[in-house]
């Protein structure tokens, strides 16, 4: 009877891999939730991930390590100031320049000019996730965002 007390006690003490994926999504210093949101949770400075949870734990995995930043733009300032960001929908912007992102009001300071982004790179294609953090991350956007409690192996993410 004690053995199973202590194997219950242990199983509790693990965290699962939603739970692995939801802490590395809200790290604070290279979380996605610095500039996503999933689930009413994060930061709107990028795509809401709901929209890709409910895509396969490749598709998703691959969507994370995107280079493509056609939807980012350089913002130039009516101060001089310039920027990575999102096209404004709002009087806010975020500088993705900074780590985490800057909330940057454009009603105080507005937009002189916008431009194609050259340089700005999706930061989780910078950095060095092992397949089985990327596993975890697309478990707990897939949970998050679509309800999908399914584990996601570390063998199918792509390299």
């Amino acid at each position: 009877m004690i053995w199973l007390l202590v194997l219950l006690a242990a199983q509790a003490a693990t965290p699962t891999q939603i739970e692995r994926g939801e802490a590395l999504f809200f790290d604070s210093a290279h979380g996605c939730g610095n500039c996503h949101a999933v689930k009413g949770k994060g930061t709107a400075a990028g795509a809401d991930l709901k929209e890709i949870a409910p895509l396969s734990p490749p598709a998703v995995a691959m969507a994370i390590r995107s280079t493509v930043t056609q939807y980012v733009v350089v913002l130039k300032l009516k101060s001089g100031r310039s920027l990575p960001a999102m096209p404004p929908k709002s009087d806010q912007v975020y500088d993705l320049s900074k780590m985490p992102p800057e909330a940057v009001n454009i009603a105080t300071d507005p937009v002189d000019s916008t431009s194609p982004n050259a340089d700005w790179k999706h930061p989780p294609s910078q950095q060095k996730l092992s397949p089985q953090e990327l596993a975890d991350l697309v478990a707990y956007i897939r949970y998050a965002g679509a309800n999908i409690r399914q584990k996601v192996d570390p063998d199918d993410m792509p390299q």
